[in-house]
């Protein structure tokens, strides 16, 4: 279904399209023997990727946006050195699974969380697109001397989040529960939240410790430090802008009053902004009255 949110990302994935003209690349980091961090480079490519290689089997954690499924694939390949035997779709977001055709004629499983693959058919998505495995709360993978625990974190970003933690070498892939020093995109109409969100980030720091190093769905690679400093920063926008809608002030009246003006400088960015967060906060906080 259509909604208001839909054109947000439709201009996402239309600025994503021109992504290939800005040379993009993948730059890949390893954090862990056979555990690594893609990150495009050089223009928009989608969320940020977690890749788990050797001997077992390769497991690919979210794959980009449809117009450089093929530079993916190839980084992908270049790092493992095998084909991808699993891909992890963290939610339904086109810039989180637009390589799943791809990677599923390479002969990949797709697995996600159920309501990732009812969003993806809602949506008319391709057959080939979906999610072969899914699950309601958790699965892990045991591969290649790891466990991947991959976990639902209900109506956070979305309603079908995961966030997959490598406990023996203490690395956490976030998702799109972390956008890192960025304000967060929160899809209210495909079931994320505020609270949700904040929760999701709660528990991911009760599982973190100083040495963690953290895959953020969006952004440089972070701290636990850095996970607080985004939940604690969504928390004072969420009582700034609620403390408006207290008094009884309509949408843009609280939009005028621009009260996460001293957020705009660190947290705006692109897709984002001040004003935007302003209204996701409203809205959440209005429709919950």
């Amino acid at each position: 279904m259509r909604n208001r949110w839909s054109g947000l990302l439709a201009v996402m994935l239309a600025f994503a399209v021109h992504a290939q003209d800005a040379n993009v690349t993948y730059q890949s980091t390893e954090l862990a023997p056979g555990i690594y961090m893609l990150a495009g480079q050089g223009g928009f490519s989608g969320g940020n990727l977690g890749l788990l290689t050797g001997e077992d089997g390769v497991v690919l954690i979210d794959d980009g946006i449809e117009p450089l499924a093929d530079k993916m694939l190839a980084a992908v390949q270049d790092a493992a050195g095998e084909p991808v035997n699993f891909v992890i779709n963290t939610h339904a977001h086109g810039d989180h699974v637009g390589g799943n055709g791809i990677l599923h004629r390479h002969g990949a499983r797709i697995v996600a969380h159920d309501n990732v693959r009812k969003r993806m058919q809602d949506t008319d998505a391709a057959p080939a697109t979906l999610p072969e495995l899914t699950f309601s709360d958790q699965v892990t993978f045991h591969l290649n001397g790891h466990s991947a625990t991959v976990t639902h974190v209900e109506h956070a970003h979305t309603d079908g989040d995961s966030i997959i933690q490598f406990r023996d070498v203490n690395i956490i892939h976030a998702a799109d529960t972390l956008f890192n020093g960025l304000f967060p995109f929160i899809d209210l109409d495909a079931g994320g939240s505020v609270d949700g969100y904040i929760a999701a980030q709660s528990r991911i720091i009760e599982m973190a410790d100083d040495g963690t190093r953290i895959i953020p769905g969006h952004g440089p690679l972070a701290s636990r430090d850095d996970l607080i400093a985004a939940r604690d920063m969504l928390i004072d926008a969420k009582a700034r802008v609620g403390k408006l809608v207290d008094d009884g002030l309509s949408k843009d009246e609280v939009l005028a009053a621009n009260p996460l003006a001293d957020y705009d400088e660190d947290w705006s960015w692109d897709f984002i902004t001040t004003e935007r967060m302003t209204e996701t906060l409203y809205r959440a906080l209005a429709d919950s009255d």
